[in-house]
């Protein structure tokens, strides 16, 4: 009997334990779904995920525009309000982005950057192979200090490569590493369908989206003060540099190309223009038509920099029909 009592102990307090573990785990269980945490729970969850995962496309009765009359054959337009996908064509076809890869760059910079009054000195290496690919430039030059706010509006408004490079140089040591950067954070946002292979835009067969992942990116950019100022402005000027004692002007390709036209019951508020001979004509755009913004990605419209530019003729198109 000793020895049977001996035995029975050790899975006795063994079973107590267990069961003391239980009821601890179902308390803390209760706790975290409690509704305070679990509202903030939704938050956090919510913020790193894309707002389209479970939406549809809702009845486009609102607009008296059909996406066939486009000329761009790839376009998605949001509400900004509730993420409502209003309009879709062909919206998770893939596409190339061209210069709409740096509201990416711009956003992973300003998110990655302590102080953008930090000066940042281009290098030769910086301009290295840019100028041979006819790349879109701000017009700084070799050796120049340039505050990091300067590079962004230089990014954004002119399309300036060479800003790309300063900034990815800058943070992540190289390009290349910059890239890895921007794809983390595609990934983060729930952009399944985008790989970038470089910061400018430049063409690159495995450099690809959809307008609909620009449309991800482009509606959590604009939650950042920083970047909607940008992506807003028509001009900015620099501060006085070594290089440019005046400073440098930028202006906004968008409204150069929008040419003092808007639409009929809003306000086109800004955007960023891109082109490719592989990527046709393209644009990002916010515009508040009403009361509400939306948020335009186009692509692949035919045409260049010489042409009628078909991506500004679809945006227009498309926020004049809102409400129609």
């Amino acid at each position: 009997m000793v020895r049977k009592v001996k035995k029975k102990k050790p899975g006795i307090r063994i079973f107590v334990a267990l069961l003391l573990m239980v009821v601890i785990a179902f308390f803390v269980y209760k706790s975290s779904i409690a509704p305070g945490n679990h509202h903030i729970f939704e938050k956090e969850y919510d913020d790193k995920t894309s707002p389209y995962s479970s939406l549809k496309i809702t009845p486009d009765s609102s607009l008296s525009i059909s996406s066939d009359k486009l000329n761009s054959p790839n376009a998605i337009l949001i509400r900004l309000k509730d993420h409502t996908i209003l309009m879709q064509k062909n919206s998770e076809e893939k596409i190339y982005p061209a210069s709409l890869t740096k509201m990416m760059t711009a956003i992973v910079a300003i998110e990655e950057l302590p102080d953008l009054k930090e000066e940042i000195k281009l290098t030769n290496s910086t301009f290295q192979g840019l100028y041979e690919t006819d790349a879109s430039m701000a017009g700084f030059q070799p050796g120049e200090q340039v505050r990091a706010i300067n590079l962004l509006y230089g990014v954004m408004l002119p399309s300036g490569a060479e800003c790309c490079i300063g900034l990815a140089d800058q943070i992540a040591g190289s390009e290349q590493n910059f890239v890895k950067l921007m794809n983390q954070k595609a990934a983060d946002l729930g952009m399944k369908n985008t790989h970038f292979e470089n910061a400018t835009g430049l063409h690159n067969v495995n450099h690809y989206t959809t307008v609909k992942d620009l449309a991800i990116l482009l509606s959590y950019a604009l939650q950042n003060d920083t970047f909607r100022e940008i992506f807003t402005s028509f001009r900015h000027s620099t501060q006085s540099t070594n290089k440019h004692p005046g400073g440098i002007t930028f202006y906004s390709t968008l409204f150069e190309d929008l040419n003092n036209q808007n639409i009929i019951n809003g306000e086109i508020l800004g955007g960023k223009t891109g082109y490719t001979d592989e990527a046709g004509l393209c644009l990002a755009s916010l515009a508040k038509v009403g009361k509400q913004e939306y948020i335009l990605i186009s692509a692949g419209a035919k045409g260049d920099h010489h042409s009628e530019q078909y991506n500004i003729t679809d945006a227009l198109a498309v926020y004049n029909s809102i409400g129609k």
